[in-house]
C-alpha cells in the first residue's frame, strides 16, 4: 500500500522516501521489502566491460540510467569489431549536450582487445564511486537489482556483496545443463581454497566498497574470465565481509553472443589453485 500523503516527485531511496514508507508500513515491513534509504551524496561506480555488444548495448545503458542511485557509468569498449565503438561515441556525445546529473557517463577505449579482465581492471582504476559494481554489456543481469545488492553495503554490514544466480527464489532462465554443472564445480573448488560458501562465485555481480577494493585492483592480474576466481580469492584472503544476495538472470546462447566457453573453464581452476598460494 502507497501512503496518501506519498509524493511521487521524491526519488526512489532517498531519505525522505524512505520516511515516508517507514511511518505507514513500519521499519520490519521495511526491512522485509528491502525499502531502505541511500545518502543523498552516495555514487555508485558501475564497470561495464565491452566487447561486441552492438544489440544490446542501448538497451542496456537505458536500463542503468533508469536506476534511480546516483551512478557513474564507467565504459570499457575493447577493440570490438562490430558497431559498438560507433554506440559509445554517440552516447559520448549525447551526454556532453545533455549532462544528467544522476548518471555520468565516461568512456575509454582499449585498441588492442585483451580481455573481460582487461577491461575491468581498466575500469576499476577510472571508478570514483563510494561503490563499485560490475555489470556485463549483454542482458542477462538486470539492473533494477543494485538496490537490493547495495543493502548490505548501505547499512555498513559487508565489504563486498556477490549476486547469486544460484540462490533459488528469482527467475532464471532455463539453459545449459553443464554449463550450471561447471559453475557448481567451480565454485565448490573455489570455496574449498577459500574457505568462503559461496553459491556462485563466477557471477559477473560483485559489488565492492571502495575502501575494500582499494587494496585489491592494483594487484589484479587476469585478462579473460579467470578475474571471477582471482578477485575471490584475493577477497578472501583479505578476509573481507562477504555477503550474497539472490538475483535474476536470463542467460543467453551461443547464438546470441555468448563468450565464456569450456577454455574458460580450465583456466578458472588454474587460476582458484593459482591465487590460492599467492596473491
Amino acid at each position: 500500500m502507497v501512503p496518501e500523503e506519498f509524493d511521487s516527485n521524491v526519488r526512489p531511496y532517498s531519505q525522505e522516501w524512505y520516511a515516508t514508507l517507514r511511518s505507514t508500513l513500519g521499519g520490519t515491513a521495511c526491512h522485509q521489502l528491502g525499502l531502505y534509504a541511500i545518502p543523498d551524496d552516495f555514487v555508485l561506480s558501475v564497470v561495464i566491460p565491452i566487447y561486441n555488444e552492438e544489440r544490446t548495448l542501448r538497451v542496456l545503458i537505458d536500463r542503468v540510467r533508469a536506476v534511480p542511485i546516483k551512478k557513474e557509468l564507467v565504459l570499457v569498449e575493447d577493440c570490438s569489431k562490430d558497431g559498438t565503438r560507433e554506440i559509445l561515441k554517440q552516447l559520448e556525445r549525447e551526454a556532453a549536450d545533455n549532462p544528467d546529473p544522476m548518471n555520468e557517463i565516461r568512456v575509454s577505449y582499449h585498441e588492442v582487445n585483451q580481455g573481460k579482465g582487461a577491461a575491468v581492471r581498466t575500469g576499476f582504476s577510472l571508478a570514483k564511486g563510494d561503490a563499485i559494481i560490475i555489470q556485463d554489456a549483454d542482458l542477462e543481469y538486470n539492473p533494477s537489482e543494485y538496490s537490493r545488492l547495495l543493502r548490505p553495503i548501505i547499512q555498513g554490514v559487508a565489504d563486498v556483496v556477490y549476486g547469486s544466480r544460484f540462490l533459488g527464489d528469482q527467475e532464471h532462465r532455463v539453459l545449459y545443463f553443464w554449463h550450471s554443472i561447471g559453475n557448481k564445480v567451480l565454485t565448490l573448488v573455489s570455496n574449498g581454497f577459500t574457505n568462503l560458501n559461496l553459491t556462485d562465485m563466477e557471477t559477473c555481480y560483485k559489488v565492492f566498497t571502495r575502501e575494500a577494493l582499494a587494496d585489491i585492483w592494483g594487484t589484479l592480474k587476469q585478462n579473460r574470465f579467470g578475474i571471477e576466481p582471482e578477485l575471490t580469492a584475493k577477497i578472501a584472503r583479505r578476509k573481507l565481509r562477504v555477503f550474497e544476495m539472490s538475483i535474476s538472470y536470463h542467460g543467453r546462447t551461443y547464438q546470441e553472443g555468448k563468450h565464456i566457453g569450456m577454455k574458460d573453464g580450465f583456466q578458472a581452476l588454474w587460476c582458484i589453485l593459482r591465487y590460492w598460494w599467492k596473491d
